[in-house]
């Protein structure tokens, strides 16, 4: 049974037919999807039901989707018109493996589709799930045990939507909360703070009580961050770590792009999965791989670099080593290889990569290259054999989603102010190319590592070799890689 699976988001408008996952804002070129002057707006989600979901309902394959609140308030007209009813609004699963089925249609809840995407992604037998993110359908968090049971923790644990909302009220943009989490480093515990969020998460709405704006004004944003960060970590362990049915734990939704929390994990769980796409980025993904194990008995495993393939033919092929030692000799470069990764992190597709020595190297690439805020931190790619020479941390950490202490004073490029660093393993046979480059760097140099951000600059990463060489041309990258070729800038 062929299966086409599709989000109806208000942002992150995402699609999957079992290879190909189309993000739409790599091709649109505005983050998230939205509107960059109102992410309110409701057309980038009416355009993309029209584009994306009207031409796959058919009976050609089963159609899986899920949506948001948001998401289906702004295309519900559009979702009367099409579908015979909405009843499946109604649906409020008690197991990971429920479902919604009609003679059109396949509808799965959004919170189980992060949790389904988590767990079948995982290799584990059997997993705890915990799902949790700002505002799904039915739910704003779920745990699952071994079995697949839903605790319903959304009254107790609502706390991703706080996290946009201050992120905004200490100045950064809708959905900043990864801003919010970089500053926490730079702050200390304050308690007016704290018993503001107290407040928030004993309101039956969830609203911030009357003199919050004054508090927020007066407080260092530095400070909000990092009471947040800390409240976050405890707040959630107070209310899943009794609820263990098991030894494995897999992290889903966007909070698990809080790195902290998933660190804090793997000291009460043997094994912890966090996936690449945790964020509605990974709904489709989640949705075609909940059918495709209920309605075909197959566990389909999703690439982690599922984005389309481009062929690229430039003037001047690549030498590694020679850009592994223009690295070394504090070059910024580039680098674009095959097909673009599922997710908000670059893991070695979709690259700028530099050299975790250097000691200035964050404020150079913050300041002529991401142009971005002077106190956001760099993850390093390091080989998976080297990493418990450098970080403080008991497993893996393939898809640079935990943040744990650094060990070593021989990286202060990628170590962060608080002393950690949010750490990407690479094996070769996940990456030869990129793993192939970090070695490189390791025998030229000693340090088996590089510096690696995404390769954007104040727009969703690149997609397209177009994309690469448009952001190298306007940026301070010093070289550029795409496939087997260099692309130099015309007055090298």
């Amino acid at each position: 049974m062929n299966i086409f699976s599709v989000a109806v988001n208000i942002h992150d408008h995402n699609t999957y037919n079992g290879e190909l996952h189309y993000l739409a804002e790599r091709y649109t070129r505005k983050k998230h999807n939205l509107n960059p002057t109102n992410p309110h707006d409701p057309e980038p989600s009416r355009e993309f039901f029209r584009e994306h979901f009207l031409p796959n309902y058919n009976k050609d394959h089963m159609f899986a989707f899920t949506c948001s609140n948001l998401g289906q308030e702004f295309v519900r007209d559009l979702l009367e018109d099409t579908l015979p009813d909405l009843s499946f609004l109604d649906f409020n699963p008690t197991n990971l493996w429920d479902y919604y089925k009609t003679d059109d249609y396949y509808y799965i809840d959004h919170h189980q589709s992060h949790a389904a995407y988590a767990f079948l992604s995982s290799g584990f037998k059997q997993s705890d799930v915990l799902a949790i993110d700002g505002r799904g359908w039915q739910f704003n968090c779920i745990f699952t045990d071994k079995d697949g049971n839903i605790t319903n923790l959304s009254d107790k644990v609502s706390i991703g939507g706080l996290w946009n909302r201050l992120s905004q009220d200490i100045g950064f943009s809708y959905l900043g909360a990864g801003k919010t989490m970089g500053l926490a480093g730079f702050g200390e515990y304050d308690s007016e703070i704290h018993e503001m969020i107290d407040m928030y998460m004993a309101a039956p709405n969830h609203r911030l009580p009357d003199g919050s704006s004054e508090i927020l004004k007066r407080v260092p944003k530095e400070n909000v961050a990092f009471t947040l960060q800390i409240y976050t970590e405890n707040l959630i362990k107070k209310h899943v770590y009794p609820l263990k049915s098991c030894n494995n734990l897999c992290l889903t939704g966007g909070v698990a792009y809080n790195g902290y929390v998933n660190e804090e994990f793997t000291k009460h769980y043997t094994n912890v999965h966090v996936p690449p796409a945790v964020g509605d980025e990974g709904q489709s993904l989640g949705t075609y791989m909940h059918a495709e194990y209920t309605q075909n008995n197959n566990v389909h495993i999703p690439n982690v670099y599922a984005g389309k393939e481009y062929n690229y033919v430039g003037d001047e092929k690549v030498n590694i080593t020679e850009v592994a030692q223009a690295i070394a000799d504090g070059k910024i470069v580039g680098w674009f290889q095959g097909k673009s990764e599922s997710g908000n992190r670059s893991l070695g597709n979709r690259s700028i990569l530099a050299d975790p020595r250097n000691t200035n190297i964050k404020d150079i690439i913050n300041s002529k290259i991401k142009l971005r805020e002077d106190f956001r931190p760099f993850a390093p790619s390091v080989l998976v054999e080297h990493y418990k020479e450098y970080f403080d941390t008991t497993q893996p950490s393939p898809y640079m989603s935990r943040i744990m202490p650094v060990t070593s004073a021989a990286i202060p490029g990628v170590t962060h102010v608080d002393g950690t660093a949010r750490i990407q393993t690479v094996q070769r046979e996940f990456n030869p190319r990129y793993y192939d480059l970090i070695n490189a760097f390791y025998v030229l140099t000693g340090v088996p590592m590089l510096l690696n951000t995404s390769f954007n600059c104040q727009e969703p990463i690149v997609e397209t070799p177009e994309d690469a060489i448009a952001t190298f041309n306007k940026c301070g990258l010093d070289m550029l890689v795409i496939g087997d070729y260099v692309v130099r800038k015309t007055n090298d």
